[in-house]
C-alpha cells in the first residue's frame, strides 16, 4: 500500500505541476508582457488578468477542493480518487505559477530587452528569443517551488479521498492509530522533497549563464 500510494502522489503532483506549467506560462507572460512600460503595455488587462490570478491565490486548497467537486465530476467522472485530485491541484497550481513566471520576466535586465528592440525585434520574437531564455533559471526554480507545495497540497487532498500518501496517512495511520504509518508517509514525503528540490537547483544553476 505505501509503494501504492507513492506512486499514485508521483502521478498527482507530476500532472497538477504539467497543467499548471502550461496554463501558468502564458498567464505569467501577458501579465508581465501587458504591466505598465513593458513590450505589451495594456493596463486594463493587466489589472483584470492579475485581479483574476489574485483571487486563485487567496482560496484555500481545501475549500478550493470542495467548491469545484462538480466542475472535477464534469472533467473526469468522479470527485474521489488519483485522476479527481490532479483536477482541483492544477487549479491551485497555475495562479502560482503565472506570479512565478511574471517574476522571473520583471527580473530580466531591461537592457536586454532594449536591445533586442533595437535590432527591430517584434514583441512575439522578443518573448520566445529573449524572455523565456533568460527567464529559464527562475523559472525552474519556480516550477521546483510550486512542485513542494503541490506534494503538501497532494497529502491534504487525501482528507477527501484524493488518493496518495496522504490518503494512507490518514486512513491507516490517524484513523487506526498505527504511528508506524505515518512516520513512513512523512520521511517518504520529506525525501521526495529534498530530492525534487535538489534536482531543481542543479538544474536551474546548469542553465544559468552566470
Amino acid at each position: 500500500m505505501l509503494q501504492q500510494a507513492f506512486v499514485e502522489t508521483l502521478i498527482m503532483v507530476g500532472a497538477s505541476t504539467a497543467v499548471a506549467a502550461v496554463c501558468g506560462l502564458p498567464l505569467g507572460l501577458i501579465l508581465a508582457c501587458t504591466a505598465p512600460g513593458h513590450i505589451l503595455e495594456q493596463r486594463l488587462v493587466n489589472r483584470i488578468l492579475g485581479a483574476i490570478i489574485n483571487v486563485g491565490r487567496s482560496v484555500p486548497f481545501i475549500i478550493l477542493m470542495v467548491a469545484v467537486i462538480p466542475f472535477t465530476r464534469f472533467v473526469v467522472g468522479t470527485s474521489i480518487g488519483t485522476a479527481a485530485a490532479i483536477v482541483p491541484l492544477s487549479i491551485a497550481a497555475t495562479p502560482f505559477v503565472a506570479r512565478i513566471v511574471e517574476s522571473a520576466v520583471f527580473e530580466i535586465d531591461r537592457g536586454v530587452i532594449e536591445a533586442a528592440q533595437s535590432m527591430g525585434s517584434s514583441p512575439w520574437q522578443i518573448i520566445w528569443k529573449v524572455l523565456i531564455p533568460e527567464a529559464r533559471p527562475a523559472l525552474v526554480l519556480g516550477l521546483t517551488i510550486t512542485t513542494v507545495n503541490l506534494i503538501g497540497y497532494s497529502a491534504m487532498a487525501g482528507a477527501i479521498g484524493g488518493g496518495g500518501l496522504g490518503d494512507l496517512a490518514i486512513r491507516y495511520g490517524y484513523q487506526r492509530f498505527r504511528a508506524d504509518v505515518m512516520l513512513q508517509t512523512v520521511v517518504l514525503l520529506v525525501i521526495l522533497v529534498q530530492a525534487l528540490q535538489m534536482l531543481g537547483d542543479w538544474a536551474s544553476r546548469k542553465l544559468s549563464k552566470r
